[in-house]
């Protein structure tokens, strides 16, 4: 291969050009071979790589040089220096002498020198394994060993467990029944938690050194729990076991204690409360109370107790109020102002009515109740559906019991004693005020609500009394036959004074609620008292005065004093029905002043005899054949109705001018005017009529105003035009 030169590849080009006779040749077909041959593939690269290392030829080693013999070291056997020394005989190649010749002389040695690689290879890997099946019969010795140890041990733990098989059952039926205790433990404890209450429990339940307090009453729920759930477990299909009822028996005497402990707590509080008039309810005395509900004869045991001790407290109290007043001597003692009926009675109503704000407070409280919110006289709503409302209700009225017996003496005694009936009135008023607020409070049985009762119906009495005494007394009242006036009396006057007094009073006490028939039907009788003996009054002739006084009108006086009367009425709306009462014997009075006008102003105008003429004429002769209706005397009597129409006492009546109210002077004027202005129209209707045989009866009629002419006539009067005289 070293050999190949440029010279040879021109010959190899050169030979392709050759006879065809000529590469039949092996050599030349060899050389066409070699020559042909491509050396890019790598196995062809690797091939003559390992040719290369096989017969490398060393640079330091000289010509003359000899290859070395290996030398065995200490620990290295004859065969092993023997095949290092074949080694280095192989691989080791002397220099070349003659150019290729290493290249002719391994293409002779080259099987000889693989085969003895390959033989020395194979005797190494031989030696090798060699060595490795000796390791392996020593391993499988071993092996062999340890498997019969293990057989050993195998049976033995056969034996041992064979032998330990009963224990063995044994343990495991030992951990299930362990663990069947166990479970059962965690529910007999989880059960007995749950179901049965603890010694310390117990103790402050039963124990009377324990106090009652917050830990005491969770202890009463607790009780309460088991209760129920050991009720819901009794109720299932095997019905009740005899645990269930152990555990019902033994917490019902464990509530029973416990209910007990907490009546002589509150029965023990409630005797302190009367030594208090202030008093604060706790938090632990609500929930007592809202226990002992569950034991009505328990819970009235203790209220009674708590009514007592109110009892004997307000009644201390009202009493020191009374005598004494308050802290210091302020406030005042009440029975300081007996001298003023009105204040005294009021302040111990006050009183009355503060100490039930308070008690219905305390009670309140007490029952754990939210306010209503419910203002002062506003009714408050007994249904009956709440039982703290009951109880509330009857404690008030217990606790105000005693105050009624000294409220009631003193209060009468007040009324009876008193002689104005406008404080009479005040004083009933009052009371009923008070009374219909205790109705609306605690009800209308309550015992406070029928003493207010009782002597509200005392002081309307004596109201009713006076004021009856003072209408008779009205009516006994002579006239003064030396007062030539003609307005109202002054007993009328004051007695309608009165009747005002009253009447503002009555109107100052309404709530607010009260409808206009409950107001007209609260003062009806005192109105019926009082009004009617003064229209009487006003009414009736006085024959003393109208003997004494004739120029005395007695109808003027009558309609002023009505009107009077009317006056007084009309500002308050609750007096419609009499207004309208006193009304209609106006409209009498004026009806009958109106004739009585009418008739005057015809004999001063000088027409009414010849009014009464034309009315009254009873035979069929004409008028002007009749001795007052002849033309002289109606030409006299028209003369004289011309002048009095000229006069003042057309446009103002000096008789009508006595009366008090304008409106009536003009009413009754315009009215007598009218059957004037109507009597005239008649006078010149029969005077035309052919009948009645005037001659020239237009200038008769024509000759004084109003000269015939009604319209004209109505203009003088000042009255509206008649709508029958319209077109």
């Amino acid at each position: 291969m070293a050999s190949l030169s440029p010279s040879t590849s021109s010959t190899s080009i050169s030979a392709d050009r050759k006879p065809p006779s000529q590469s039949r040749n092996p050599i030349s077909v060899r050389l066409y071979k070699v020559l042909g041959s491509n050396f890019d593939d790598d196995a062809t690269k690797e091939a003559l790589q390992t040719l290369s290392e096989l017969y490398v030829t060393p640079a330091s080693l000289r010509s003359n040089d000899k290859p070395k013999t290996h030398v065995p070291q200490d620990g290295e056997d004859d065969d092993a220096a023997q095949d290092k020394s074949n080694d280095a005989s192989v691989a080791t190649v002397p220099a070349e002498t003659v150019p290729g010749e290493s290249a002719a002389r391994a293409r002779r040695n080259l099987r000889r020198d693989v085969e003895s690689k390959l033989a020395h290879g194979s005797e190494q890997f031989l030696k090798a394994f060699g060595e490795v099946d000796q390791k392996l019969d020593d391993l499988q010795k071993h092996v062999k060993a340890m498997q019969q140890n293990c057989d050993e041990a195998e049976r033995q733990l056969q034996m041992t467990t064979d032998a330990s098989k009963t224990l063995l059952e044994r343990a495991g039926s030992l951990r299930e029944e362990r663990r069947e205790v166990e479970n059962k433990k965690s529910i007999v404890t989880a059960f007995l938690a749950r179901f049965t209450l603890t010694e310390e429990d117990i103790n402050i339940i039963t124990s009377r050194d324990e106090p009652v307090g917050q830990r005491f009453f969770e202890v009463m729920n607790k009780t309460e729990r088991i209760r129920d759930d050991c009720r819901i477990l009794m109720s299932g299909e095997d019905g009740p076991t005899k645990a269930g009822l152990d555990i019902m028996a033994s917490t019902s005497s464990n509530l029973e204690h416990g209910y007990e402990k907490i009546s002589r707590w509150c029965s023990h509080e409630f005797r302190q409360m009367g030594r208090d008039p202030h008093v604060e309810v706790t938090s632990t005395m609500r929930q007592a109370i809202r226990w002992l509900r569950k034991r009505p004869e328990l819970l009235t045991e203790a209220l009674t107790f708590l009514s007592e001790s109110r009892q004997a407290a307000l009644l201390s109290s009202f009493i020191t109020a009374l005598t004494r007043g308050g802290p210091s001597g302020l406030p005042r003692p009440i029975e300081l102002h007996a001298h003023d009926p009105l204040r005294y009675v009021g302040d111990m109503l006050a009183w009355v009515h503060q100490a039930m704000a308070a008690e219905r407070e305390l009670l309140e409280a007490l029952f754990d109740k939210a306010s209503d919110g419910r203002m002062v006289g506003s009714v408050r709503v007994f249904d009956g559906k709440s039982e703290e409302e009951e109880w509330i209700r009857e404690l008030m009225d217990l606790c105000v019991g005693k105050l009624c017996v000294p409220l009631k003496v003193r209060v009468q005694q007040t009324v009876r004693s008193q002689e104005s009936s406008i404080v009479s009135y005040k004083i009933a008023n009052l009371l009923q005020f008070y009374m219909l607020t205790m109705r609306r409070t605690i009800g209308a049985d309550a015992f406070l609500s029928k003493t207010l009762l009782e002597t509200t119906d005392v002081a309307y009495s004596v109201f009713y009394e006076s004021i009856s005494a003072q209408g008779r007394a009205l009516l006994r009242v002579p006239l003064d036959v030396n007062d030539p006036s003609l307005t109202p009396p002054l007993a009328i006057l004051d007695h309608l004074q009165i009747l005002r007094e009253i009447m503002a009073v009555y109107q100052s006490s309404f709530l607010g609620d009260e409808d206009e028939a409950e107001q007209v039907a609260g003062f009806h009788k005192i109105l019926d008292i009082m009004v009617d003996p003064a229209v009487e009054m006003s009414t009736s002739a006085n024959e003393e005065k109208l003997r004494l006084r004739p120029k005395w009108d007695q109808p003027v006086y009558t309609l002023n004093c009505l009107s009077h009367i009317e006056g007084v009425l009309e500002p308050f709306s609750f007096t419609h029905e009499k207004r309208k009462a006193v009304r209609e014997v106006i409209e009498q009075q004026v009806s009958m002043l109106i004739e009585d006008h009418y008739a005057n102003i015809m004999v001063d105008a000088g027409i009414h005899q010849v009014v009464e003429t034309c009315t009254n004429r009873q035979t069929n002769e004409p008028l002007s054949r009749v001795p007052s209706m002849e033309p002289a005397e109606l030409q006299v009597a028209l003369r004289n109705f011309s002048l009095w129409l000229s006069s003042a006492d057309v446009v103002q009546s000096p008789r009508l001018s006595h009366l008090t109210v304008q409106r009536l002077h003009t009413q009754i004027h315009q009215a007598a005017l009218e059957r004037m202005a109507h009597a005239y129209r008649m006078i010149c209707e029969e005077v035309k009529k052919p009948e009645n045989k005037y001659e020239a009866a237009a200038t008769l009629l024509g000759s004084e105003r109003p000269f015939g002419q009604i319209h004209l006539l109505r203009q003088i009067l000042g009255l509206e035009e008649d709508s029958d005289m319209k077109p």
